[in-house]
C-alpha cells in the first residue's frame, strides 16, 4: 500500500513537472511569471506576414518587457478599477463569451416555428413564380384615362397574341420600371403577398400560361405564370431560414437568453461573476480566447496608463512643450515659408470691404467674434472662412494670394477672396509646429517613465527559454 502511495505521488509530480516543461517561464516581471506561449503570441502576432516593421526575437524581447512594465505600472495604480475601464473590459470578456453559448436547439426550434407560421399562412396554395406587365390607372382617374389604360392594355395583349416576346414587351411598355428591367419577373411568391385580383388571377393560370388583361387596384395587367409548385419541406428551406434567422442576429439572442439563464441559476452570483467564470473554462481549454482575453487587458490597461502618464500629461503641459520648443528650435526649423492665418471668400466686394475694415480696427478675437455673429451666423451667410497653417501647394487660394503661385481660382457662391495673416519663415512658438513638438515631448516623458518603471519593478528574462521560441 505504502509503495502505491509513493508510486502515485511519483507519477503526479513527473504530471506536473512535464507540464511546467511544456510551456516553461521565458521571463519574470515584478515577480509575476510570462510563459513562453505568451510571449509566443504577443511575438507572431506582430510579426505576421504583412508586417513592415518585423523584429528578430531578440529586438522583440525589450518592447515586450516595456509593455508588460507599463501593465505592471497600470495593476499598481488600479487602472482597472476605473468605472469606465471596468465597463469596457466586462463587456469585451461578455462578447468573447457569447459565441460559445450560442443554443442551436432554440435557433433550430425557431426555424421550425418560421417554417410552420410561413406554411400556415400560404394555407396550402402554390408557390407562384410569374411575371406581368403593367399599364398605371391613377386613383380617381377620368373615364377617358380609363379607356386610354385599357386601350393601351389590349393593344399590348393582341401583341402578344400575335406572337410578340413577353419579355421585350415589358421591357418595351409596363409601368413597373422595376420589373420591367427583368422583363417583367415578379420573382416567386405566396399567398398574401400580391394585390388580391392579381393573385387570384395568377393563381388560375396554368404554368406558360398568358392571362388576359386583369384590372386590379393600380391598374392593368398582363400576367405570365413560369412555375408553380407546392410549398416546399423543412429541410428543403432549412438553410436559407437559418441564414435569415441569423441576420436577424438569432445568435445573438440565444446566447444572451442563455446567459440570463445562467445568472438566474448561479445562486446570487452578479452577470459579470457568472461571465468570468465561464469564460475561465473556456481558457482552460482555448489558448487563443486565453490568449486574446489577456492581450485585450493588457493592452486597455497599457493604453490607460500611457493616457495619464504620457499622452494627457505632455498634450496639457504648456510650459514643458514650450521648453521642449525653445530647446530645439533647430529640430523644428522649416525649409519653406509658412503663411499663418486666415483666407476668407465673401459673397461681395461691399462684404469683403467691411471684413478688411474690422480686421485693421479690431484685435483678433473682437474680429473674429464679429465675423461669427454678423456675417456667418445661422441666419446670414456672406462669407466662408478658412483657417491654419499653409505651406505652398497646401491651399490654392493662399498659393495664389500669398505665394503669388498658381492660378486665381474663387468659389461660385463666394466669389471675393481674400487672404488675412502673416507670413513666417520659421515657427515663433510651439503652437506653430505643435504636433511635432508634442510628439516628441511624449517620446521623452515615455522614455524617462520607462527608465523609472525598470527601477521600480524587477525584470528577469531566462535566455535558455528565449532561445527555443518557435523551435519546439
Amino acid at each position: 500500500m505504502k509503495k502505491n502511495i509513493l508510486l502515485y505521488a511519483g507519477l503526479l509530480f513527473t504530471t506536473c513537472l512535464s507540464a511546467q516543461n511544456a510551456d516553461p517561464v521565458i521571463m519574470t516581471i515584478d515577480g509575476k511569471d510570462i510563459t513562453r506561449s505568451e510571449f509566443e503570441y504577443s511575438y507572431n502576432k506582430n510579426n505576421a506576414d504583412g508586417v513592415l516593421d518585423k523584429k528578430g526575437i531578440e529586438d522583440y524581447v525589450p518592447l515586450f518587457v516595456n509593455f508588460k512594465l507599463k501593465v505592471a505600472a497600470a495593476e499598481d495604480a488600479h487602472v482597472d478599477t476605473l468605472t469606465r475601464v471596468k465597463k469596457e473590459l466586462d463587456g469585451y470578456r461578455e462578447q468573447m463569451l457569447m459565441p460559445y453559448l450560442v443554443d442551436t436547439a432554440y435557433i433550430e426550434n425557431m426555424a421550425r416555428q418560421t417554417y410552420e407560421n410561413t406554411k400556415k399562412r400560404f394555407d396550402g396554395m402554390d408557390l407562384l413564380t410569374a411575371s406581368h406587365i403593367l399599364v398605371l390607372v391613377r386613383q380617381n382617374a377620368t373615364k377617358a384615362e380609363e379607356d386610354a389604360a385599357k386601350q393601351r392594355i389590349d393593344s399590348i395583349y393582341n401583341a402578344l397574341q400575335a406572337g410578340g416576346n413577353f419579355e421585350e414587351l415589358a421591357k418595351q411598355c409596363s409601368d413597373d420600371k422595376g420589373s420591367a428591367a427583368r422583363g417583367g419577373s415578379l420573382g416567386q411568391f405566396g399567398k398574401g403577398m400580391m394585390i388580391p385580383d392579381f393573385e387570384a388571377a395568377a393563381n388560375a393560370l396554368k404554368v406558360g400560361e398568358i392571362s388576359k388583361p386583369v384590372r386590379t387596384t393600380v391598374g392593368y395587367h398582363i400576367i405570365k405564370l413560369t412555375d408553380r409548385h407546392p410549398f416546399e419541406s423543412y429541410e428543403f428551406h432549412h438553410d436559407n431560414i437559418v441564414k435569415f434567422l441569423e441576420s436577424r442576429g438569432i445568435k445573438d439572442v440565444s446566447a444572451r437568453m442563455a446567459l440570463d439563464s445562467l445568472v438566474k441559476k448561479s445562486n446570487g452570483k452578479t452577470r459579470q461573476e457568472v461571465v468570468d467564470a465561464e469564460l475561465a473554462k473556456i481558457e482552460m481549454s482555448n489558448p487563443e480566447v486565453r490568449n486574446l482575453a489577456r492581450e485585450y487587458r493588457d493592452g486597455t490597461l497599457m493604453y490607460e496608463v500611457s493616457k495619464i502618464n504620457v499622452w494627457d500629461k505632455a498634450a496639457g503641459d504648456e510650459k514643458a512643450l514650450e521648453k521642449q520648443f525653445s530647446k530645439n528650435k533647430k529640430k523644428y526649423a522649416w525649409d519653406e515659408p509658412r503663411f499663418k492665418g486666415f483666407v476668407i471668400h465673401a459673397k461681395n466686394d461691399s462684404v469683403m470691404n467691411k471684413v478688411k475694415q474690422a480686421y485693421d480696427d479690431m484685435k483678433e478675437e473682437e474680429w473674429l467674434s464679429m465675423l461669427k455673429n454678423d456675417l456667418m451666423n445661422d441666419s446670414v451667410k456672406l462669407i466662408r472662412m478658412e483657417r491654419g497653417l499653409y505651406k505652398s501647394g497646401d491651399n490654392q487660394y493662399v498659393d495664389f494670394l500669398v505665394f503669388k503661385t498658381g492660378k486665381e481660382a474663387s468659389m461660385k457662391a463666394f466669389p471675393v477672396t481674400m487672404a488675412f495673416g502673416e507670413t513666417m519663415k520659421k515657427p515663433k512658438s510651439y503652437k506653430d509646429v505643435k504636433g511635432q513638438v508634442t510628439t516628441d515631448l511624449q517620446n521623452k516623458l515615455e522614455s524617462e517613465w520607462v527608465e523609472e518603471l525598470k527601477k521600480k519593478y524587477s525584470v528577469k528574462v531566462y535566455d535558455d527559454v528565449l532561445s527555443t521560441v518557435n523551435k519546439h
